[in-house]
């Protein structure tokens, strides 16, 4: 009777192995799409795949791999390229700027870019790409983990690296991403220490705004409704407003009447009025 033999089970197991990828490959033809992949075993345990029936035959479960990528380009702490020349848009967050063409750098931006460049230096990345699958400038909309399974975009914002910026429908990881911008803010950690992100009142909105990412605090006085668009009104300078595509994600707004409430986002200037764009209630907070 003869021993097991080590190069044996090796070429079974990469048989095996070549076994399961001439299936995925014969599953994606055209001229496979409408049978189905039956698998059985043999009497010494060895596999056998066919479109054709038989007894003891049962339906293979393979999963999709995950292509990994390394990282080409760090150019800010939410925007990279990747190897083969995709641009991905950190979905979910958003930080500081750093100085670039014509716009100056923010607070943070820089160290927020820093982290990033050592976090990707030695590990390539997997994308989970969003339901909408890039932004106006062409860039893809993902999710970034690494090697070890580190979820990149959340750990930016557990770091106080990053804040959240939600954009409908790109919904995944909103609880994680709250709760950690929660704790990162409550230790005070990365820009929620810095006095350059400190809140603004409503009434201490000056002429010239505030350039960048904005906190804007203030008492709702009331609701005003457009076809588009639901408003919640602050002072006669200042607006909050959410767009009716989106209002479902929302509660109820006239919740908000009479509270003091904080806002966050960009602000948008029209002659001597100020509104924000609130796209989920992540970035409405009541106080």
């Amino acid at each position: 009777m003869q021993g097991n033999n080590p190069l044996n089970d090796q070429w079974c197991h990469c048989t095996g192995k070549l076994l399961q990828v001439l299936l995925v490959l014969l599953l994606c033809l055209p001229s496979w799409g409408c049978g189905e992949i039956n698998q059985w075993p043999d009497a010494k345990g060895g596999g056998h795949f066919s479109d054709r029936s038989h007894p003891d035959a049962k339906l293979p479960n393979i999963k999709p791999g995950y292509g990994f990528y390394s990282v080409k380009t760090v150019y800010d702490g939410d925007t990279v390229q990747l190897e083969d020349g995709r641009k991905i848009r950190l979905l979910g967050i958003n930080t500081p700027e750093v100085e670039h063409r014509d716009k100056s750098a923010e607070a943070g931006g820089e160290d927020a870019k820093a982290w990033l460049i050592n976090k990707l230096q030695h590990t390539k990345v997997r994308l989970e790409i969003g339901d909408e699958k890039t932004d106006k400038y062409g860039r893809t909309l993902a999710h970034l983990f690494s090697e070890n399974n580190e979820h990149i975009n959340l750990s930016l914002v557990k770091a106080g690296l990053a804040t959240i910026s939600i954009y409908p429908p790109n919904l995944r990881y909103v609880d994680e991403l709250r709760a950690a911008e929660r704790q990162a803010e409550q230790n005070r950690l990365g820009i929620w220490g810095r006095p350059e992100y400190a809140a603004i009142p409503v009434g201490n909105l000056h002429e010239a705004g505030h350039p960048g990412w904005t906190r804007v605090v203030g008492k709702v006085i009331a609701i005003r409704d457009t076809a588009k668009t639901v408003y919640l009104v602050f002072s006669n300078h200042f607006e909050a407003r959410i767009e009716r595509e989106w209002l479902y994600l929302f509660p109820d707004v006239n919740d908000y009447v009479g509270k003091m409430v904080e806002v966050r986002g960009w602000l948008n200037k029209n002659k001597d009025h100020f509104s924000l764009l609130v796209r989920h209630p992540a970035t409405l907070l009541i106080l």
